[in-house]
């Protein structure tokens, strides 16, 4: 059989000029009170315009955070995450004049800090019916975070099954009619993945993130 990685679409994912800068604090409570205290018990957003620092709890009194930055490639390139200490450092300086608490979820973890880079494919990625081969998930219709990617994925995979179910004798039939309503499904969702990342780090963050959380505007 013929191996090529563009069996289906020629489309490449691009980066799209946004980092996560994945961090992990342990024992918070007791090593790291004041940086649990700015989190909580749940999630945590301190957004604004091109950068934010995002952190929720996890089993295990642990502190997950994504350092969220608009940055270019090359400025990613330039960090040396093989020297943890130094990155963090590195990294934390974009931050500087934010709370220590805050600063803390980036400079006192205890693994490296981890760079995902953002790449996506086009919102409207498709590609004509090739006999016996789909796509599912991200390979499909790889987006911006927005908490959906594992969602659509699993979904992709339980339509693609009612597909087959429902044509046992013409796989080619199923293919076509899980296909078609993916495109559709994940062309939305991807819309929606965009506008989510620009409420988190556009021009208007974080008011924009808090009028779609809270559905009331911002007070002139």
């Amino acid at each position: 059989m013929e191996q090529r990685s563009n069996r289906l679409s020629d489309a490449t994912p691009e980066y799209i000029g946004t980092t996560f800068i994945e961090t992990y604090l342990h024992d918070v409570d007791e090593r790291h009170s004041a940086a649990a205290e700015a989190v909580g018990g749940g999630a945590m957003y301190a957004l604004t315009p091109g950068k934010g620092i995002v952190a929720h709890r996890e089993a295990g009194d642990i502190l997950h955070t994504y350092v969220e930055l608009n940055r270019t490639a090359e400025w990613v390139a330039g960090i040396d995450f093989t020297d943890a200490t130094a990155a963090a450092a590195r990294v934390a300086t974009e931050f500087g004049g934010w709370a220590p608490e805050l600063t803390a979820l980036i400079t006192d973890g205890e693994t490296a800090p981890v760079p995902r880079m953002i790449y996506t494919l086009p919102d409207a990625h498709r590609w004509d019916r090739v006999p016996g081969v789909t796509l599912l998930g991200d390979a499909a219709h790889l987006m911006p975070p927005s908490g959906e990617g594992a969602n659509l994925a699993m979904f992709d995979g339980s339509e693609l099954g009612t597909a087959l179910a429902a044509h046992p004798d013409d796989i080619e039939a199923a293919l076509t009619a899980c296909e078609e309503a993916m495109f559709a499904r994940s062309a939305a969702e991807a819309a929606d993945a965009h506008e989510i990342l620009d409420l988190c780090l556009g021009d208007r963050a974080p008011f924009g993130l808090i009028e779609f959380l809270t559905g009331v505007p911002e007070e002139a």
